[in-house]
């Protein structure tokens, strides 16, 4: 779940972002949506505490994040947040299983070859697992960065313009992705992107009526 009350963000010489309270419950779907240059970026490095609010509450996966320091912050974070960034992030220089075997290492958690391979085989990629990301397509990169995302089966999943420059049925592919890891592990789900694609895959049409938003969905425009 996710609680944010008077959540306030000042950027160093820059401007002061006010954000909309909302409540997510646990296994809900939060789409995030709004302009480039918005917050959209922020608000996700606020839930992830990566960044601390200029002011306001925010609670996630009920942890109160402003009672954590620095270190319990990076710990709570591998445990609880899967983030999947525009941006993947993939290490050039690891294989696509030493990549997920890391994300254990900085989660404080030793090696665990068969969740590994485990989590590849959900997303489709165990067969690239000794193949390194400049070896891989847009697509396979994507499914190994979710999957190190998912890898310790966080309560929520924060995924930063998932569609961004693919193609229409990349992006179909791309959210069924999401929606589907989320509802496998129980996760919250935030999708922050302006790509207006997104809301009809989340949220089709419901016997062949327009407009009827099923119960697991929130929207928040930024």
């Amino acid at each position: 779940m996710i609680r944010t009350q008077g959540l306030r963000y000042q950027y160093p010489n820059g401007p002061l972002l006010a954000f909309p309270d909302v409540e997510v419950p646990q296994g809900a779907v939060l789409l995030l949506s709004g302009p480039s240059g918005c917050g959209k970026s922020t608000w996700l490095a606020l839930v992830a505490a990566l960044v601390a609010p200029t002011a306001g509450a925010l609670v996630v996966a009920d942890q109160i994040l402003d009672a954590l320091k620095s270190v319990a912050a990076d710990a709570w974070r591998a445990r609880a947040i899967g983030f999947l960034p525009q941006k993947l992030h993939l290490s050039t220089a690891l294989s696509v299983y030493q990549n997920l075997a890391m994300a254990q290492w900085a989660a404080g958690q030793s090696e665990d070859a068969a969740r590994i391979h485990a989590a590849l085989q959900t997303l489709g990629v165990d067969e690239l697992a000794q193949r390194k990301p400049g070896q891989l397509s847009g697509g396979q990169a994507q499914r190994v960065a979710l999957a190190r995302a998912v890898l310790l089966q966080p309560r929520v999943i924060l995924a930063d313009e998932p569609t961004a420059s693919l193609d229409d049925a990349s992006a179909a592919q791309a959210v069924g992705l999401l929606l589907d890891t989320a509802r496998q592990q129980g996760a919250t789900l935030v999708i922050a992107t302006h790509d207006a694609r997104v809301a009809g895959l989340l949220a089709p049409e419901t016997n062949g009526e327009i407009g009827i938003q099923p119960s697991w969905l929130l929207r928040l425009s930024l």
